[in-house]
C-alpha cells in the first residue's frame, strides 16, 4: 500500500512539473537566473512590459535616449520605456542609498554612470549589475573604454560617448600673432604656452581659462602619457614619483605664472569666456563643441588641433576628459533592458549617425566612425572635418585604470596644487599628497 501510494505521488509530481515548465517563459533556466543574456539572433529574451532609465543632461544624454527609444519602438512597440532625468549628483546619491540598503526597490533598469566613477560601483556592488558579455562586445568600442566598463573579464557597461580631447583655438587670434592652425599640429605644452604669450601680446586675449577647483586639465595631461592617479591595480595611490603628474603640475603652474591664463569659477563663466571672445583656446573634451558653436557670430573663427603633449613620458597627442557608459541593473526586467541596449547603443550604426547629426554625440562604437555623418565638413570650423579628426584621436587614447578613487585623490591634489602655486616644492607636494592618499583611501 505504501509503495503504491508513493508511486502515484511521484507520477503526479512529475506531471505537475512538466506542465509548469511548458507554460512559462520565466523559468529558473531563463537568462536572468543563469547570468547569461539570451542570443537575440536565435530567441528573443523574456520581455518586460516596461523599463526605466536614469540619466542626466536633457540636451545630450536624455536626447540620445529619446532617439534610442524611438529606434527600439520600431521592432518592440509593446515595451514602454520611461526616461527619468536627474542631476548626476542625485543619481550617484540614489544609487548609493539604494545599493547600501540591500534592496533593489526603486532602482532603474538602466543607469548612466560617468567612467571615472563606474569601477567604484562595479567593485562595491558587482552583483547589482547585469553581466552583458553575451550581448555586448567590449572590443566593438574604443579600447580605452574597456577598463571602466568591465570587471573580472565580464562586460557590464555599454560604452557611450567619447571624451576625446582636442585643442580648440581661435584661428583669427592665432593669425594676428603670426601663427596658423598648421603650426599647432605637433606641439608640446611648453610650446603651447609660448604661442599663448605671443597671442596675449598681439591681441590682449588670454590663452586659456582655468578653474582652481577643477583639475580636469591635469587628468588630460597624465592620461596622454598612459598614467593615472592610481597604479595599474586601480587601488594604490600613484602620486610621488609619477613623472607625468609632476610635469603636469609644472605646466599648470607655468600657465598661471606666464600671465596667459584667465580664471573662472563655474561652468557658466567657463562658457562665457569662450563665447565672449576673451579666450584664445581651450584644450578639452569634444563635448564642448555645442557650447562653442552656440555663438553663431564666431563661425569661421575656430579650428581644432591635436592636443599638445608632455615633453617626455611617452605622451601622445590624444587623451580623454569625461565620458560615460550605460549599465543594466540586476533587477526585474533586466533581459529587456539588455535587449534595448544591445539593439541601440550596442550595435546600431545608423542610430549613431543620427545622434551625431541631431545632438552632437560622438559615440565610441567603432563601426559608427565609418558612417557618413562622421566624415562631414563643419562650416563653423571653416570646413574642417572635426568629427573625423576626433574619431582618429579616439583610437590613440592610452588606456588607464581609473580605479575607484579618482575624485577622492583629486580633492587632495586640489589643496596641494594651491600649496604648490604658493611656493611649496613640487616633490614635497606630491610626496605629501601620496601620504595623505595612503592614509585616507582604503
Amino acid at each position: 500500500m505504501k509503495k503504491g501510494f508513493a508511486l502515484v505521488l511521484i507520477c503526479l509530481l512529475l506531471l505537475t512539473a512538466c506542465s509548469s515548465n511548458s507554460g512559462s517563459k520565466n523559468t529558473s533556466n531563463s537568462a536572468a537566473d543563469t547570468g547569461k543574456t539570451e542570443n537575440t539572433a536565435a530567441t528573443e529574451p523574456a520581455q518586460a512590459k516596461e523599463i526605466t532609465i536614469w540619466a542626466w543632461d536633457p540636451a545630450f544624454n536624455i536626447a540620445a535616449l529619446e532617439v534610442a527609444k524611438a529606434e527600439y519602438a520600431k521592432t518592440n512597440p509593446d515595451v514602454k520605456i520611461n526616461i527619468v532625468e536627474y542631476a548626476q549628483a542625485d543619481i550617484i546619491q540614489k544609487l548609493n542609498t539604494g545599493l547600501n540598503s540591500g534592496t533593489t526597490k526603486g532602482l532603474p533598469n538602466i543607469v548612466l554612470i560617468e567612467d571615472y566613477r563606474s569601477q567604484s560601483f562595479l567593485q562595491s556592488y558587482k552583483d547589482s549589475f547585469y553581466d552583458l558579455s553575451s550581448s555586448i562586445k567590449g572590443a566593438d568600442f574604443a579600447d580605452y573604454k574597456s577598463g571602466p566598463t568591465s570587471l573580472d573579464g565580464k562586460q557590464y557597461g555599454v560604452p557611450f560617448d567619447s571624451g576625446v580631447t582636442g585643442l580648440y583655438v581661435r584661428t583669427d587670434y592665432l593669425e594676428q600673432a603670426g601663427y596658423k592652425l598648421a603650426d599647432l599640429q605637433d606641439i608640446d605644452w611648453k610650446q603651447y604656452i609660448e604661442i599663448g604669450k605671443a597671442v596675449k601680446e598681439k591681441t590682449g586675449k588670454a590663452l586659456i581659462t582655468l578653474d582652481p577647483n577643477d583639475l580636469g586639465l591635469i587628468r588630460v595631461m597624465i592620461q596622454s602619457a598612459g598614467e593615472w592617479y592610481l597604479k595599474e591595480d586601480g587601488k594604490t595611490p600613484n602620486l610621488a614619483g609619477n613623472a607625468p603628474l609632476k610635469e603636469a603640475f609644472e605646466i599648470y603652474k607655468e600657465l598661471t605664472e606666464s600671465n596667459v591664463a584667465k580664471v573662472h569659477a563655474d561652468w557658466s563663466q567657463f562658457v562665457a569666456a569662450l563665447n565672449s571672445g576673451d579666450v584664445a583656446s581651450v584644450p578639452t573634451g569634444n563635448w564642448i563643441t555645442p557650447s562653442i558653436t552656440a555663438e553663431a557670430s564666431q563661425s569661421g573663427k575656430w579650428g581644432i588641433a591635436p592636443l599638445p603633449k608632455l615633453t617626455a613620458n611617452k605622451s601622445v597627442h590624444a587623451s580623454n576628459l569625461g565620458g560615460s557608459s550605460w549599465y543594466v541593473m540586476n533587477v526585474d526586467g533586466k533581459e529587456t533592458a539588455a535587449d534595448f541596449m544591445a539593439k541601440t547603443f550596442g550595435s546600431n550604426v545608423e542610430m549613431y549617425q543620427k545622434l551625431l547629426t541631431d545632438i552632437g554625440v560622438i559615440g565610441t562604437f567603432k563601426a559608427a566612425a565609418g558612417g557618413e555623418a562622421y566624415s562631414q565638413a563643419n562650416e563653423f570650423f571653416s570646413g574642417q572635418k572635426i568629427v573625423s579628426d576626433f574619431a582618429a584621436w579616439t583610437e590613440q587614447i592610452p588606456s588607464v585604470n581609473y580605479g575607484i578613487n579618482t575624485y577622492a585623490i583629486e580633492d587632495i591634489l586640489i589643496v596641494e596644487m594651491q600649496n604648490y602655486l604658493n611656493g611649496k616644492d613640487i616633490d614635497s607636494v606630491l610626496s605629501d599628497a601620496q601620504a595623505q592618499a595612503e592614509s585616507q583611501i582604503k
